[in-house]
């Protein structure tokens, strides 16, 4: 289980992974070497997964995002279709999902013949039966930074509230 001062270590790193050390150490008022270890930890967790680069995509040739849902047949392994969207070079994301649609993947492409293209290698993967897509016109907000003192705050609610009851 992670504490409070692991939650604003996290919450450093999510904000910039390039932070150092001595950095961290210092606005959690901890040693270096404490901050080292609770790090170490956090990453042999699997808590911190890695640490990656944000590039803007625009710059480096990725023009035009879209969502697709794609609908997969019936008694298909659900992860099976999924890891074999996930393949697909362009594709950021793939979620299992419930209703009508079996997959939301988010896709990333040069232009629309592009988009047409990764569609193509959709259509190809056996299980798939249909797609719907939405091309993003302006992205308003991105972020992978999870709102850790939200869930603070969420917990301490329940926590009162359960008193309360």
């Amino acid at each position: 289980m992670i504490d409070k001062v692991d939650k604003k270590i996290l919450t450093i790193v999510q904000d910039n992974g390039r932070t150092s050390n001595a950095e961290i150490a210092r606005q959690v008022g901890m040693a270096p070497s404490a901050v080292l270890e609770r790090m170490r930890k956090l990453e042999r967790n699997g808590i911190i997964k890695g640490f990656e680069a944000v590039l803007r995509p625009k710059d480096v040739g990725f023009t035009l995002t879209a969502f697709t849902f794609v609908r997969a047949e019936e008694g298909v392994g659900a992860t099976d279709t999924g890891k074999a969207l996930g393949r697909v070079p362009g594709v950021l994301e793939v979620h299992y999902t419930a209703g009508q649609d079996s997959y939301l993947a988010k896709v990333r492409a040069r232009d629309t013949e592009h988009l047409q293209n990764i569609l193509q290698q959709f259509g190809a993967i056996p299980g798939v039966r249909d797609t719907r897509t939405t091309v993003v016109l302006t992205t308003l907000k991105e972020t992978r930074v999870l709102p850790l003192e939200i869930a603070d705050k969420d917990t301490s609610t329940q926590n009162a509230q359960g008193a309360e009851e």
